[in-house]
């Protein structure tokens, strides 16, 4: 009985990702970008706890859907042909509770919030939910991921101001750019498995000129994060963290030169560093001399 309980628990696991955290860290941190600046670098621990479980749930529903939406093509895809709707270890209905469950986990943190924040919540899951199927119709999914991506953002600012100020969507739009990019480093590696199945992708869009948009697309994140440490009056420090994740971004350009599998996915796992090194800068910014 226990051992039946811990393998569906473990398939359950990687239904939702949970065995493999870069997912939600990379919602993770933009969220607290917003959370810290929305709040001056003070947010309260209540909220803190409510984005961090909120991040992990939201981005494990969107990956319940995710599964649901590409069952029948991810068998196809040699990166994704063992996942558990896939392969049917996981049913259908099950991925139905587990989507329902995690939903309601994500509603009731919502609830200690505030009205504006509850109202955002439910934009936040018309756009987790429909970015999988956006990839039957336009080659531009991963916009649609990224304003998923970045609502936690709204939100943050909500829950701590009881408004979305102009500024806030300034990082919003910046993190929306950025994971355009590295989703699409993550969509180059499936793009020969993609084109032959018909799966719609910006790896597919761009085709020979990926490493030029990308790279143009980077170019346009780091202005957003100059804008951002002007528009918050963050002092020098925060540009230590900007100037390293420029950094990152010249090598992830690296890794991708060749368009391999590995390294596309090396330099979409790298964003995760990205993440921290502008969460740091902004802390870091937040001092008061």
């Amino acid at each position: 009985m226990i051992d039946t309980i811990c393998h569906r628990l473990t398939l359950y696991a990687q239904l939702t990702r949970l065995n493999r955290p870069i997912g939600w860290l990379l919602v993770f941190w933009p969220t607290l970008w917003g959370l810290w600046l929305a709040a001056d670098g003070k947010p309260p621990v209540h909220l803190v706890i409510i984005y961090s479980v909120g991040a992990i749930a939201m981005r494990s529903a969107g990956c319940v859907i995710n599964d649901y939406a590409d069952r029948n093509f991810d068998g196809h895809v040699e990166r994704t042909k063992d996942r558990v709707l896939a392969t049917g270890k996981v049913s259908v209905k099950e991925a139905w509770a587990v989507f329902a469950a995690l939903v309601l986990l994500a509603f009731i943190l919502v609830l200690f919030t505030n009205t504006l924040t509850l109202y955002l919540a439910f934009g936040g899951l018309a756009l987790a939910c429909s970015y999988p199927f956006m990839k039957r119709y336009t080659h531009l999914p991963q916009v649609v991921l990224g304003a998923a991506f970045a609502w936690g953002i709204p939100m943050a600012f909500a829950s701590v101001q009881g408004e979305v100020p102009e500024q806030a969507w300034l990082i919003y739009f910046t993190v929306v750019l950025w994971t355009i990019v590295y989703d699409t480093f993550y969509a180059m590696v499936d793009r020969d498995d993609d084109l032959r199945i018909g799966i719609k992708s910006t790896a597919v869009l761009f085709g020979d000129q990926d490493r030029v948009i990308t790279a143009s697309l980077q170019v346009l994140v780091v202005l957003g994060l100059l804008l951002m440490g002007s528009r918050f009056e963050l002092n020098g420090l925060y540009y230590i963290g900007v100037a390293v994740a420029a950094g990152l971004f010249v090598y992830q350009q690296r890794l991708i030169r060749y368009r391999q599998r590995g390294p596309c996915f090396s330099a979409f796992l790298n964003n995760n560093w990205v993440g921290v090194a502008v969460f740091a800068g902004i802390i870091a910014g937040l001092i008061k001399w």
